[in-house]
């Protein structure tokens, strides 16, 4: 219980933010809040908004840690986080893609590395 002035901490802020769109797309809502805001997540809904599956989304600094506004498209069926973060080699990309995604035809797999997302 979070008794005596203890805080939950956020453990990982693009689960979060991926849940929130996830849950928001389920909903059938056109748009959606995630907070708070990093470098890594405004990098992911680029990528997302590259091939199409979100539509614009906006920052908003609140002089805190900051908020994005995401607009849904309705196009996501799921995302998510894999945690921990495996170290995967480049010839195993292959066989973690056919465990993760539905079929050959569609999905992607976004990976984060020493070089960027």
């Amino acid at each position: 219980s979070c008794s005596r002035g203890r805080k939950m901490v956020r453990m990982n802020v693009l689960s979060d933010a991926l849940v929130a769109i996830s849950n928001a797309e389920k909903k059938g809502k056109r748009q959606v809040m995630v907070r708070p805001s990093s470098k890594v997540i405004i990098k992911f809904l680029k990528v997302m908004m590259d091939h199409g599956y979100i539509g614009e989304y906006e920052e908003i600094d609140d002089h805190r840690s900051g908020k994005i506004v995401v607009s849904l498209n309705g196009r996501i069926n799921n995302c998510g986080v894999i945690s921990p973060r495996f170290d995967v080699r480049v010839n195993d990309i292959e066989k973690w893609a056919s465990n993760l995604l539905p079929s050959r035809q569609f999905g992607f797999i976004v990976l984060t590395s020493s070089a960027g997302i």
